[in-house]
């Protein structure tokens, strides 16, 4: 606690911008807020970092952000001058101070003589990793909270090929972060004097053009009509010009825009949340729906790397699970290059360890290979480049559950842009024969088993949040489950150690990064995994069945949670 009141005192010194110095005053004397604000600072990880705006240094505000932004400006400084000169791209989304964070990047990335490619206006995450590769940049930085609630922002980086970076990367800029003695002493400059010493490029519609000419590739299919009515709601965020635009050049005639969450607005107004996963975020776009007769809903998050999608049942809309859509967006994407004869012999889908097992079903089926990742897109990016170099496999799909998917890889990360054209594509094609993708889910379910999927998220907020998180992971290592809802485990996995205990007691290596991850795989194909979050103070309960009917897989699924949480 003294470490924490000696920061608290430190920063009350010094000069803050006034919203910051007046929250400071409001804690004074409450021990809980102090300690909230000041035990540690925001953490960066693979996934970079996202915290609550605020004053403190466990929150989101110009000198944390001036702190990871020196520590990855020292990290490109030490791989020499070509990669200064190379650059950062800096892209951010329509969240609260997201410009000012994106600037204040720039100005520490200038006094190391670092140039910045800076979007006048906010664009989606996806466009960042194109353009990071468009401009052979050495990184890139997003400013964005994802789908997090309006009090959140956050701070992403990429690496030269525009993926996300991985551990052994994220961890040089962290040692670099952890030598940085004071906060405030962290140098900046203005953004006159940068432009005029040419380190700052302020990026213009050009790659705007040049992001849509690479979406049009992904029309495979002209054999179906695009008459088919469509509503799109960017939920007040960065997804707005190249999902209707692109809708727009792919031959979409009627695409209709939710306006009211058009406006790009930080404080999102329309919703409490502004996260496609949730059917509350539809309300509006059902509205308009139902008002001009739509097939088709389409949502993006704030940054637009993430895509929910409602399809018309009856009077009303049903959500697809992310499982469900990336499901059928693999079999639509293999069926299609099946009957172009373009599919090829060592293709790969490449998915998470806890998205359904559906997808390895399907490529099964097709002769594609299922390979697995961890939890996070840059592992999926990773293995992406590692096949390109090697010639192993040839890409065609990744995808996790959480609503992420990419089909081309002139981005290398989850692409909601590129997916929001060919869910579309892919309705038309199913209303070419008098069909919803619900009937198309079914078939697949028909054909491959009933496999049903659940998430819960526990929240544990704070030091002691953490704390009790820890503690359910150490207990179920220290005593791991025989058995769940009267079913064997078959297989303990922990991505911890790299190990895997199989139930005849022998062991396998698995073959990927540590991680903090617990998965239990049942003798009947079930399986739960437990996943601390990186990004937000929450532990994620996954839990996965297969059935030979629906009732009976939605039975054992929720026997399943029962039985874990008991």
């Amino acid at each position: 606690m003294v470490v924490v009141k000696e920061l608290y005192h430190q920063w009350q010194k010094v000069e803050l911008p006034g919203y910051l110095s007046e929250e400071l005053e409001e804690i004074v004397g409450n021990t809980d807020a102090i300690e909230d604000r000041f035990y540690q600072y925001v953490s960066f990880g693979t996934g970079g970092m996202r915290g609550v705006l605020g004053a403190g240094t466990n929150r989101m505000n110009i000198f944390t952000i001036r702190r990871v932004a020196e520590g990855l400006a020292r990290y490109i400084s030490s791989n020499g001058e070509a990669a200064k000169q190379r650059g950062v791209v800096i892209a951010y989304d329509t969240r609260h101070f997201s410009y000012e964070f994106a600037c204040e990047t720039a100005r520490v990335l200038g006094t190391h003589n670092i140039r910045a490619y800076v979007y006048k206006d906010a664009r989606p995450t996806p466009q960042l990793s194109f353009t990071v590769r468009e401009l052979n940049a050495y990184a890139g930085v997003v400013i964005t909270a994802s789908h997090n609630p309006k009090q959140y922002n956050g701070f992403k980086v990429y690496g030269t090929d525009g993926a996300q970076l991985t551990p052994e990367y994220a961890n040089e800029i962290v040692q670099h972060m952890n030598a940085i003695e004071d906060i405030f002493a962290i140098e900046v400059e203005e953004l006159v004097q940068l432009e005029q010493r040419g380190l700052l490029t302020w990026l213009s519609s050009d790659f705007d053009r040049a992001y849509l000419t690479k979406l049009l590739t992904l029309k495979e299919n002209d054999n179906i009509e695009l008459d088919m009515k469509l509503v799109y709601t960017p939920l007040h965020g960065a997804g707005l010009v190249p999902v209707r635009e692109g809708l727009k050049a792919f031959g979409f005639k009627h695409v209709h825009i939710v306006e009211q969450q058009a406006v790009q607005d930080g404080e999102f107004p329309t919703v409490s949340y502004p996260n496609p996963e949730e059917p509350a975020a539809f309300a509006y776009a059902m509205a308009l729906g139902q008002e001009v007769g739509a097939d088709l809903l389409l949502a993006t998050d704030p940054d637009a790397d993430r895509l929910g999608v409602a399809v018309k049942s009856g009077a009303g809309y049903e959500l697809l699970t992310g499982n469900q859509l990336g499901a059928l967006l693999l079999h639509y994407l293999l069926s299609t290059k099946q009957a172009n004869g373009t599919l090829p012999e060592n293709g790969v889908l490449l998915k998470t360890i806890v998205t359904s097992e559906l997808g390895t079903a399907i490529a099964e089926q097709f002769g594609v290979t299922t390979v697995d990742t961890l939890t996070g897109f840059k592992y999926i990016a990773e293995k992406i480049a590692e096949y390109e170099k090697s010639g192993a496999y040839t890409y065609l799909f990744g995808y996790e559950e959480s609503y992420g998917y990419l089909i081309e890889t002139f981005v290398r990360d989850k692409d909601a842009v590129q997916v929001a054209l060919k869910v579309a594509e892919m309705a038309a094609h199913y209303a070419k024969d008098g069909q919803t993708l619900l009937d198309g889910l079914q078939a697949l379910y028909r054909q491959y088993g009933f496999y049903r999927e659940a998430l819960v998220s526990q929240v544990f907020e704070g030091k002691n949040g953490q704390e009790e998180m820890k503690a359910i992971l150490d207990n179920l290592r220290q005593d791991a489950p025989e058995s769940i809802a009267g079913i064997a485990v078959e297989r303990y996995e922990d991505y911890l150690t790299g190990i895997a205990i199989l139930a005849d007691g022998t062991t396998e290596e698995i073959v990927l990064p540590k991680e903090n991850v617990l998965k239990f795989v049942l003798t009947d194909g079930s399986w739960i995994a437990i996943r601390p979050s990186g990004t937000e103070p929450k532990c994620k309960f996954y839990f996965g069945v297969i059935g030979e009917t629906a009732e009976a897989a939605s039975e054992k699924l929720e026997r399943m949670q029962v039985a874990f949480n008991s």
